[in-house]
């Protein structure tokens, strides 16, 4: 999926008036997801998306040409993960967690299916309730 139509399904997705909130968005979810992941997975992911997003989950994990700077995810919940996306894309908590259910959505459409699987699987059962109802509820059991 390209650039374009990952920013314009998030926009309709999280009922955001223009593409600038929705391109916030994404670039906030994105940074926070790598912030959470574990950086090969977070690699992973950055590989599947475009360029230009993602540059933001590679600013998060402190990856570059040279290779992941940190293993380890930074480990926290929904509450957290919500503040941080709030505070990136300039907005409070309750849109945070609406778009970030958006992006979800848009990324569980844009990358492999046994990726999205393995980033379900990082996750917290809290933010794993933001994935779509059918991966959701996949990982729970």
């Amino acid at each position: 999926m390209q650039h374009d139509e990952m920013i314009g399904k998030v926009q309709a997705l999280a009922q955001l008036p223009s593409r600038g909130p929705a391109e916030r968005a994404t670039w906030a979810v994105l940074a926070t997801l790598g912030e959470r992941l574990p950086s090969g997975l977070a690699d992973h992911m950055a590989a599947q998306l475009p360029p230009e997003l993602a540059a933001s989950v590679r600013e998060a994990t402190g990856s570059s040409a040279v290779g992941p700077s940190s293993p380890a995810a930074e480990r926290f919940g929904l509450a957290t993960f919500a503040g941080r996306i709030a505070a990136r894309a300039g907005t409070d908590e309750d849109a945070a967690v609406r778009e970030a259910a958006a992006v979800l959505e848009v990324l569980d459409a844009a990358l492999a299916p046994e990726l999205m699987d393995n980033v379900a699987g990082a996750l917290p059962a809290d933010i794993r309730e933001l994935l779509p109802s059918g991966r959701a509820s996949d990982e729970t059991g």
